[in-house]
């Protein structure tokens, strides 16, 4: 039986170094699976089956073609394809690294409407002849839980009764286990470009449930329901195994407790259920965020979801063990820093001075006019987690200058989330930056994209900060304005040390340069 079994889900080309990656698959049945003549024998997670195959030895810089075999049986490539064997590319160190990024994927197997897909679209531009990138990080929005499509529904209708709640949003983790396979492997195009591009990724709220740890009042509504353990567990036991892990070095991953007993087990779906139960109660029992370096470019990957510290008597974006770990990765000594979180750090600053407003507000009651506001306009990014915003924002301060070492040429956060594009640059000559990339398809219309293209508007302003200050929020660390876009298109980023592109698809098959622009002043 096992002789015949074929892929469910990949391959996956996920963590890459100077001389070795990993590849990520699911299979149908237990086999063995080889890459490159590293063999590795699937675990099981509720009768799924998952396998990690490190290949090693290969030299830096190199581009070495790869096929997968289960139990000896070539599935990959498969037969017919368009699309070139996959490969793996290992990090050049003397070379500048770019790092491809956007969020908020509704794929087309879910609807066909909002427009290309600009992650199907860059496949083909690969496949084409244009340049790869070194990484591709999906920050955000990879699946959408509280979002089904029909072909979902029609798959959770054969499990229950869609009429009960949760209804046509996902329940549990054999529903996220579908969700990720119409999400990725129904499009031949992005099946390859996870094959032969490395990436990592972290989530958003839609990977689990709109708002989703926006608030303790929130967090106390939604534990209440009797359909939410379920949907919590599978969304994090899923997530650790369709995102985290592949994020990890195989070092990381050798040292990683669960991992180990989860493989030990003859199905490792107990375990990984307490661990996901247990990370949701106690976020500082998981870290989520993830640090990887690029010859002089540092990447740090921080999970501002998940890690939030929500309780009565305090509220930050990050617990403490988080925002020590976090703080540490923020030093100087690299050419470039880049900063990814799902949620932009640096807001249009309309929108940063609103959302900083309405956390005093939101504060002064549960069910109050400021809670509402925070919920029916998303007011829940770094702006509205002030002592944490101010906290970063000083420690990224003193690595521009060159407190923790020497200055990088340039600092630039990533983000995603809000549906929309754009570069904001920090005042005084400050080397840092803003970069948001979003959505890869999934964008905005209608009032709510009218309502930002205004808060873009510069001359607001300064009326939003006096305005702010109505509720004794104080001048951020420094401060920052938006200089190119904003842009409602779908679209992809590239981020190299001196520029970032924003490319939107002209068509299903090609891209067009949507802009460009300098990260440097030299």
């Amino acid at each position: 039986m096992g002789a015949m079994t074929g892929l469910v889900l990949g391959p996956l080309l996920r963590w890459v170094g100077e001389r070795g990656a990993t590849v990520w698959v699911e299979t149908a049945e237990p086999c063995e699976v080889t890459v490159l003549g590293r063999t590795e024998r699937t675990f099981a997670v509720h009768g799924h089956h998952y396998a990690l195959i490190d290949v090693e030895g290969l030299e830096p810089g190199s581009t070495t073609p790869y096929e997968v075999h289960l139990d000896g049986r070539r599935v990959w490539p498969e037969a017919g394809s368009e699309f070139p064997t996959s490969v793996i590319r290992t990090v050049d160190p003397e070379r500048a690294p770019s790092v491809a990024f956007g969020s908020c994927r509704i794929a087309p197997a879910a609807t066909a409407t909002h427009g290309v897909d600009a992650l199907s679209a860059y496949a083909h531009a690969l496949k084409d002849g244009a340049e790869p990138p070194t990484v591709l990080l999906m920050i955000g929005d990879q699946v959408y839980a509280d979002g089904t499509g029909e072909r979902m529904q029609a798959f959770i209708r054969g499990r229950r009764d869609i009429t009960e709640e949760p209804g046509a949003e996902i329940a549990d983790f054999e529903e996220y286990t579908e969700l990720y396979r119409l999400a990725w492997a129904t499009d031949p195009a992005v099946r390859w470009l996870f094959s032969t591009v490395s990436v990592r990724s972290v989530f958003d709220d839609h990977d689990v449930r709109d708002d989703w740890n926006t608030s303790y009042a929130w967090r106390k509504e939604i534990t209440a329901l009797p359909w939410w353990r379920d949907r919590i567990v599978g969304g994090l036991g899923a997530y650790w195994l369709y995102q985290h892990l592949g994020n990890l070095s195989p070092d990381e991953r050798r040292a990683d407790v669960l991992l180990a007993e989860v493989r030990a087990a003859g199905d490792g779906g107990a375990a990984l259920d307490t661990f996901a139960e247990r990370a949701d109660r106690e976020p500082e029992t998981a870290r989520w965020s993830f640090r990887f370096d690029l010859g002089r470019t540092r990447v740090v990957v921080v999970d501002s979801r998940a890690a939030r510290l929500l309780t009565a008597e305090r509220r930050a974006m990050l617990d403490d063990a988080e925002h020590a770990w976090f703080d540490a990765q923020l030093t100087g000594d690299v050419d470039q820093l880049l900063i990814a979180s799902s949620l932009p750090f640096l807001l249009p600053p309309v929108i940063h001075y609103a959302e900083a407003w309405n956390e005093p507000v939101a504060a002064r009651g549960e069910r109050g006019f400021g809670e509402k506001l925070r919920r029916f306009a998303d007011l829940e990014h770094w702006a509205a987690f002030r002592l944490s915003f101010d906290a970063v924002a000083r420690a990224v301060l003193e690595v521009a200058q060159g407190a923790r070492g020497n200055a990088p040429r340039s600092i630039a956060f990533l983000g995603g989330d809000i549906h929309y594009s754009y570069l904001a640059r920090a005042k005084g000559g400050l080397p840092i930056f803003q970069i948001v990339c979003s959505p890869f398809r999934n964008p905005l219309t209608g009032v709510m994209k009218w309502a930002n293209q205004l808060a873009s508007v510069r001359l607001l302003n300064g009326p939003a900060r006096l305005f702010a200050r109505t509720t004794g929020v104080r001048r951020p660390p420094f401060t920052w304005h938006l200089t190119d876009g904003p842009w409602f298109n779908n679209a992809i980023a590239t981020v190299t040390p001196n520029t970032v592109t924003w490319q939107t698809p002209n068509s299903p098959t090609s891209l067009r340069v949507l802009h460009s622009a300098a990260l440097r002043d030299d």
